[in-house]
């Protein structure tokens, strides 16, 4: 049953923009065998709306279907772009915002990369603990503990920083998680949370179809963020825009006491009008892609780059039965020799770029480094940002 009900500001009637029928529930799965990436559990992805906050959610979407064990893998720090992000961060987080000291806990660390970073840092002298139940390393590296196991209140521990980077998105139901971690942290108002999340605004802005998949149930606006973490009690001090705009990034503190009577919601007259620009151009956009893919099979080998949720995305909706693409190129080592959730398209080393006649690149943010990659293998493939796809024109 679809919920109707926003689960940030609790207004009925939020409307469908993107439906599709039947799609893997996991983008970042690992499979040996690319019949058992073709058996993927299925779900249905139905995006809705909000118009009174601007929230966007999957109103189909079961948590049952997912599971986030040590299959999982979605490292991404071996892009010298998003290490560069990362190291961003760390650098903000530790000269602007104080974290020296101190207990710091991270919801969602992943493989431990962040975290690593963070306590790497010179000026840094914190202790930290990291959640995750796809952490493969051991329990105790230098001042960090990691508990293989998801933040819960059953396992929360008090913290004088909290940071969760690219969780939420993949939560139904945001407001259980925020005041989880809202009542975790107690009332002295002295703890500082740090928030990452894909924005939704850039991926509507950009006609960025393949951002839209099952693992990302919950996607925020900047006035949608800002809501939720206030209505779950925290004093909000800022919300802006990183990455390229594609993340948002919010701060704050655990300053004040919910009170949800207090909370009014914003107008999104701009992202109503975004939301139908992108459902009329949507079925145009993939049609486009698979007459891009008829002309370039005539060239030679044509290869995705990039292994992550655009590429999973892109290649379930381009080329299904994989009949027209050769292979995901990544530089991940731990996902090369494995197969593509839902298609099986087998997953590549940067190697393969050699004698191909494309590369298709999904994110802007990467274009430089991927072409300079293919450059230095002696390869005459051509590299195609297929953002350029996507955006209309004057966006």
């Amino acid at each position: 049953m679809p919920r109707e009900v926003c689960p940030v500001c609790d207004s009925a009637g939020a409307e469908q923009f993107l439906f599709r029928e039947s799609v893997p529930v996991h983008q970042h799965q690992l499979f040996a065998a690319a019949a058992d990436a073709r058996a993927i559990r299925r779900g249905v992805l139905d995006m809705r709306s909000c118009d009174a906050c601007g929230f966007v959610f999957n109103a189909a979407f079961d948590p049952a279907l997912v599971d986030y064990g040590p299959a999982y893998e979605n490292s991404q720090d071996s892009s010298p772009a998003f290490n560069a992000h990362l190291d961003g961060l760390v650098d903000h987080l530790v000269r602007d915002g104080g974290v020296r000291n101190g207990r710091v806990v991270e919801v969602g660390c992943g493989k431990g990369v962040f975290l690593g970073k963070l306590l790497a840092h010179p000026d840094n002298h914190s202790d930290a603990v990291g959640f995750d139940p796809s952490y493969l390393g051991a329990e105790r590296v230098g001042r960090t503990r990691f508990v293989k196991d998801f933040y819960g209140p059953a396992t929360a521990v008090p913290a004088d920083v909290v940071i969760c980077r690219h969780v939420i998105e993949h939560v139904a139901r945001p407001l259980d998680l925020l005041r989880t971690v809202r009542i975790s942290v107690g009332e002295s108002g002295a703890t500082r949370v740090f928030f990452e999340t894909p924005c939704v605004e850039w991926i509507l802005q950009n006609r960025v179809t393949w951002d839209f998949f099952y693992e990302h149930c919950s996607l925020f606006t900047v006035a949608s963020l800002s809501l939720a973490l206030e209505r779950a009690g925290f004093a909000v001090t800022s919300v802006r825009h990183i990455f390229g705009g594609q993340y948002l990034w919010a701060e704050g503190t655990s300053g004040r006491t919910p009170d949800t009577d207090q909370f009014q919601t914003r107008p999104t007259t701009r992202l109503a009008t975004e939301i139908r620009r992108f459902a009329a151009e949507n079925s145009e956009r993939v049609t486009r892609w698979h007459d891009l893919l008829a002309d370039l099979a005539p060239r030679g080998p044509v290869f995705v780059w990039g292994a992550g949720a655009k590429g999973v995305t892109f290649c379930n909706l381009a080329d299904p039965d994989g009949s027209r693409l050769a292979g995901v190129i990544d530089v991940n080592v731990a996902k090369q020799g494995r197969f593509l959730p839902g298609t099986g398209h087998p997953i590549v080393p940067p190697a393969s770029a050699v004698g191909a006649a494309a590369v298709l690149v999904l994110n802007p943010n990467y274009v430089a480094e991927i072409r300079a990659a293919v450059a230095s293998l002696g390869s005459h493939a051509e590299v195609i940002d297929l953002m350029q796809e996507a955006t209309p024109c004057g966006s």
